[in-house]
């Protein structure tokens, strides 16, 4: 059995550690620019700028998707969401390839590790890759199937209980819900939909104003949680892989499935198989640009890793989400659909920049192997800014500035006030967001004593 070289891995270590480092900035400040859009620009008003016209709809569902969260399987449940209310496939489609090519985030990565031109394409081919897909959808969707599919998955999503989370439209759980005035109950997929929830009903004034305030930047540091928590697998993941790909993955399998010289044939090729990779690779979301880098790296073609790139919605763990939300015959159009696009796609960034000259020269830089990523540079400098930035979001959100609610349920951590449920336990007074959560406190009190007493969170308020 042959032994991996210890040197070999501490190398691989060192590229993925080291173009994560290069690229936290870009992905903090995206995803701070992401928590900011997704809290003060609300559906409401982007239809309201947009129009209500089935002319714009597309344009709707792409503009919706850009201000999203780059989730793969983030945007696949709110797509899930849109076409069960009606949504046509089409403008599904749409929101979902926005949602994970459009983003701030993804863009500010791509151009740090692969450059302007990658950045470019990325761009332009997001919309191009709209609007083919739009175009095979509406000459080849099974209208009859979709109709089919979208009744079974209402009725069997009423008979199962599921309920939708009203801020963004994925499954709620009883774990996290909660009564309105008007005696309506609402449940959220997390801790952190509820509070966004909450935050939104409470919400008075102008976003100027918000930002003014402690409970502007806690809605801003909440989202931003829950953004992170989306990604940070796939990122890291994305970052660890690359490392190991390029430095023990050899040159000739990358020359054994991709073909190497000029032409239309072999652009096409290697768009074909850079799709097909992505397919089989489990990384999706803004974690497969490092893996770009690595294939960029091994000689594959522009038009291999901008469609590589642009595949994080046909991985097989995505691939098995659209099995169990609408079944076969809709996961295999949806892979058919999206294969052909992303392909052909990438296959024509290739040869507009061929013919516009602008096709990165891979030979005029470094490798990653003989680049040093941890110098006091501009990188050194941004990513201080940005982690100072990410723990002051954090660090009011942690410790509840400007929250609403006096006091902090025991069970989830949400802030809430003395009109909701309530418990004492060993003199102590305790407050809930739901009767969920306490009845969990009650069926074990000892675990979540004096997480959030009255006694305890009046001081922190008033220290506040």
């Amino acid at each position: 059995m042959q032994v991996v070289p210890v040197d070999g891995v501490l190398q691989s270590l060192r590229i993925g550690v080291g173009f994560l480092w290069t690229a936290a900035w870009a992905i903090i400040m995206g995803l701070v620019v992401t928590s900011l859009v997704q809290v003060y620009v609300s559906k409401e008003r982007m239809a309201q700028v947009l129009g209500t016209g089935d002319l714009s709809g597309l344009t709707k569902a792409t503009l919706f998707g850009a201000a999203s969260s780059g989730c793969s399987f983030g945007a696949v449940a709110i797509g899930k969401g849109l076409f069960k209310k009606g949504a046509h496939a089409v403008n599904v489609l749409a929101f979902m390839f926005a949602s994970t090519n459009l983003i701030v985030e993804l863009g500010l990565m791509i151009l740090i590790l692969l450059g302007w031109e990658f950045l470019v394409a990325e761009l332009l081919g997001g919309v191009v890759l709209i609007a083919v897909m739009a175009l095979l959808v509406r000459l080849t969707l099974p209208e009859t199937l979709f109709d089919e599919v979208r009744q079974e998955l209402n009725r069997r999503d009423q008979e199962h209980g599921i309920t939708e989370d009203p801020t963004c439209g994925m499954a709620g759980t009883d774990e996290y819900s909660l009564t309105t005035d008007e005696g309506e109950t609402l449940t959220f997929c997390s801790k952190g939909c509820l509070e966004t929830y909450q935050q939104e009903m409470a919400s008075r004034g102008g976003w100027r104003d918000e930002l003014r305030s402690w409970g502007g930047w806690y809605k801003v540091g909440n989202q931003y949680r829950k953004e992170w928590s989306m990604i940070w697998k796939d990122v890291v993941a994305g970052f660890l892989i690359s490392g190991f790909v390029i430095v023990f993955v050899p040159r000739w399998v990358w020359n054994a499935l991709f073909l190497q010289g000029d032409g239309i044939l072999v652009s096409a090729e290697n768009a074909i198989m850079g799709v097909a990779i992505a397919v089989i690779s489990f990384v999706g979301s803004m974690g497969n640009v490092p893996f770009a880098v690595a294939l960029w790296g091994g000689g594959i073609s522009f038009a291999g890793v901008i469609a590589f790139v642009y595949a994080d919605l046909i991985t097989i763990p995505v691939l098995n989400v659209y099995r169990k939300y609408y079944g076969w015959k809709v996961m295999l159009y949806i892979l058919g659909v999206f294969f052909v696009t992303m392909a052909f796609t990438g296959f024509l960034m290739e040869e507009l920049f061929d013919a516009l000259g602008i096709v990165p020269n891979l030979a005029g830089g470094q490798t990653a192997t003989e680049q040093t990523f941890f110098e006091r540079n501009y990188t050194f400098y941004l990513n201080i800014v940005a982690f100072a930035l990410s723990g002051f979001l954090l660090y009011v959100y942690r410790r509840g500035l400007g929250a609403p609610g006096q006091y902090r349920d025991p069970v989830c951590g949400m802030r809430t006030d003395d009109s909701g449920p309530s418990a004492v336990h060993e003199g102590e007074s305790y407050y809930f967001c739901s009767k969920t959560c306490k009845r969990a406190f009650e069926s074990n009190p000892s675990k979540f004593a004096r997480e959030g007493s009255a006694g305890e969170m009046e001081g922190e308020h008033d220290h506040h």
